[in-house]
C-alpha cells in the first residue's frame, strides 16, 4: 500500500492493464504522457510503450480531431485512450462517441471493435469555471448511449481499478472524471487489481434508508449519512460507480431491506441518474418510498449566491433524508 494521488492512480492503472494484456501499442491523446507523485516511480507512457503515440499538447479547441484520431486508431485494432482535460470539452465529442464508437462494433457484427477509453472531465458547478464550463449533466448524456459503458469513480482506489477494467475491455468506455477529485490522495495497492464495471458498492451499511449516488455526489451523501447516524438513523449508502450498465440488483436488495430510497445527483433534475435508479427500484420493490435530489433544471447562475444555492451539499442530503423518513 502506498499513498497515491487520483491522477497518478489512473496512470498506474493504464500501465498495469497494458502489461496484463501483454500489449505494447497504446495511443494516448489529449493529455501528458507522464505522471509523477512523491515516493512513487515516475510513469512515462512513451518509455513503457515504445510504439505509443502520446500527445502532450493541451489544444483545447481541437477536441474533435484528436477524439476522431483516437477512435480511428481504436477501430484499426490498437488500444486507445482519449484524455480530455477541459471541462465541457466532452460536449463536442458526443456525436463521435454515440454515433460511431458505440454503434460501429454492433453494425459490423463485432468485426470493428473499438477498445477506447474516453476520459472526460466534469467540473460539477465549480466556482470560477464560468457558467458554460460548470457542468455535470454529461453523466446523463453518456449513460444513455447504447454500446457505450459509462463509469464514474469516487475514490482513488476505484480511479485505478476502474481504469484497469476500462483499458482491458474491447468496448468503448466513457470514464467521467470529476474535476474536484484529482487533488485527492489515498493508500492503495501497488499491485495490479480490477474494479469490475457494472458493480455498485455499499459504502456504508444501514437499515433505515438507502441513499444512492455517484461521483461528486458521494462526499455529501456520506457526510449526511454520518450526521444521521449521530441521531440514531442508519442510512445505507451505495456508490453506483457504473452508470451504464447499472447494477440494479444491489440497489433493489438494499431498498427491499430499508423500504426508502433517496437518490443524490450533482446533475440537473430531469433524467439524472437518480431517475433511472428510481425507475428500476419502482419495478423491483413495490411499496417503496422515493425521493430524488438533484440540481435545478436551469443553467448555472451568474450570481455567486444563487450559483452556490444550486449546488447539492450535505445539508441538502440531510434535509431530504429527514423528509422521506418523516
Amino acid at each position: 500500500m502506498t499513498t497515491k494521488s487520483w491522477r497518478y492512480a489512473q496512470y498506474e492503472g493504464i500501465v498495469q492493464a497494458m502489461r496484463e494484456l501483454g500489449e505494447d501499442t497504446l495511443v494516448f491523446q489529449g493529455g501528458p504522457a507522464s505522471q509523477s507523485f512523491p515516493n512513487n516511480p515516475t510513469i512515462d507512457l512513451r518509455e513503457e510503450f515504445q510504439g505509443s503515440e502520446g500527445i502532450d499538447a493541451y489544444t483545447h479547441i481541437d477536441e474533435i480531431w484528436y477524439t476522431g484520431a483516437a477512435l480511428g486508431a481504436a477501430l484499426s485494432g490498437v488500444r486507445a485512450i482519449n484524455y480530455q482535460s477541459l471541462y465541457m470539452a466532452n460536449a463536442y465529442m458526443f456525436h463521435l462517441i454515440g454515433q460511431h464508437a458505440g454503434k460501429l462494433p454492433h453494425m459490423t457484427g463485432g468485426q470493428a471493435l473499438a477498445p477506447i477509453v474516453f476520459i472526460l472531465h466534469i467540473s460539477g458547478q465549480s466556482e470560477g469555471m464560468a457558467g458554460q464550463h460548470s457542468d455535470y449533466e454529461c453523466d446523463t448524456w453518456y449513460m444513455s448511449l447504447p454500446g457505450v459503458k459509462t463509469i464514474i469513480p469516487s475514490t482513488v482506489y476505484d480511479a485505478k481499478g476502474l481504469m484497469v477494467s476500462a483499458v482491458k475491455t474491447d468496448d468503448p468506455v466513457v470514464y467521467l472524471d470529476y474535476g474536484r477529485f484529482p487533488g485527492m490522495t489515498e493508500d492503495i495497492p501497488d499491485d495490479y487489481y480490477e474494479v469490475p464495471i457494472g458493480e455498485a458498492v455499499v459504502r456504508k451499511e444501514g437499515n433505515d434508508l438507502t441513499i444512492v449516488s455517484s461521483g461528486g455526489g458521494m462526499p455529501p451523501a456520506l457526510e449526511a449519512a454520518d450526521r444521521l447516524e449521530e441521531e440514531g438513523i442508519n442510512a445505507e449508502v451505495i456508490d453506483l460507480r457504473t452508470l451504464h450498465p447499472m447494477d440494479g440488483e444491489t440497489i433493489a436488495d438494499s431498498v427491499e431491506k430499508t423500504g426508502k430510497l433517496l437518490t443524490v445527483d450533482q446533475s440537473t433534475y430531469c433524467l439524472c441518474p437518480g431517475s433511472e435508479v428510481i425507475a428500476r427500484v419502482a419495478q423491483a420493490v413495490p411499496g417503496a418510498r422515493f425521493k430524488k435530489l438533484a440540481r435545478p433544471d436551469a443553467p448555472p447562475s451568474g450570481a455567486l449566491e444563487q450559483f452556490r444555492w444550486q449546488i447539492i451539499d450535505a445539508e441538502n442530503v440531510y434535509d431530504n433524508a429527514k423528509y422521506i423518513l418523516s
